[in-house]
């Protein structure tokens, strides 16, 4: 697997953010290898036929989408040979957000960053499509030709994005778009991203948290309507996942790598949630490629 790294030389700016453009008319067949990267990705996608593996799903990739990669997923493009890909991808670092808007949970608070529940992807018609070029266009222009307000034009231009496409995702799937203030169920979130292979209990994190089990469950649950308990589990479960999708490591050797005790343990957890078990799970993915 290939990991990118952002790269401010590279890239040419002075911002941990940066406006990229993909515009091949003929493709060859973009078929990547599997890559990750430690920034995240919104493509905003004009024309295109194929597939991106995202995970554990796939997505048919068609023309006025948009697709969201938060850092370190795994990813593959299988892009159509013959077909066009035209694109403008939108690329930052999390300590981009955590700098520019003084929130060390901003991306925790949007729905399409490090979610395992719904898809990653909208469609949008072209109206709204272009108004996102319009907006991501502005943003470049700051970042090619800064000035000495720009930081706060680019504040405002990527906030108000970042907030919209928040807003039509929650739309997309009826999930509640509420931001809260109150940073418990998001420090609880941050920390499970952070510590899911180590920690996997809720007395783990009501203890990093100095929180009472009582306060989390009834803060997590009005937040993402499940308890702190299943929402370890379900993390817990999609690392499984990929550790199932993305390596060769058995059983067994995923069970130490997650901190379980036994490998039947994993085994059993992941049969009570998924209805088969981790190397069912494995075959019918690769019979599926």
């Amino acid at each position: 697997m290939k990991h990118i790294k952002f790269n401010k030389t590279i890239c040419g700016v002075d911002f941990l953010l940066n406006v990229l453009e993909f515009n091949n008319d003929k493709s060859s067949g973009l078929f990547s290898e599997v890559q990750s990267t430690d920034f995240f990705q919104i493509i905003f996608i004009k024309e295109a036929s194929g597939r991106l593996q995202l995970n554990q799903s796939e997505i048919n990739v068609s023309d006025n989408s948009i697709i969201f990669i938060s850092q370190f997923q795994q990813y593959q493009w299988k892009i159509d040979k013959g077909s066009s890909f035209r694109a403008h991808v939108l690329v930052f670092q999390e300590d981009f957000l955590n700098e520019f808007f003084a929130d060390k949970y901003f991306s925790y608070r949007l729905l399409y960053f490090y979610q395992t529940q719904y898809p990653l992807h909208i469609a949008v018609d072209e109206a709204e499509r272009k108004a996102y070029l319009e907006q991501l266009l502005k943003i470049k222009e700051e970042l090619v030709c800064p000035k000495s307000d720009s930081a706060h034009l680019i504040r405002s231009l990527v906030y108000y994005m970042l907030i919209s496409l928040n807003r039509a995702y929650a739309e997309k799937y009826n999930v509640e778009t509420a931001i809260n203030q109150d940073n418990v169920a998001y420090e609880f979130r941050k920390l499970v991203e952070e510590n899911i292979c180590s920690k996997q209990r809720i007395e783990d994190y009501t203890a990093l948290m100095g929180v009472s089990r009582i306060t989390l469950n009834k803060l997590v649950k009005a937040q993402f309507n499940v308890t702190a308990s299943d929402f370890i589990k379900s993390r817990l479960l999609f690392e499984v996942k990929m550790k199932l999708i993305y390596t060769q490591l058995t059983i067994a050797q995923i069970a130490a790598e997650l901190n379980f005790s036994e490998p039947n343990h994993l085994s059993r957890l992941f049969k009570s949630r998924e209805g088969v078990t981790p190397i069912e799970f494995r075959e019918g993915y690769q019979n599926g490629m």
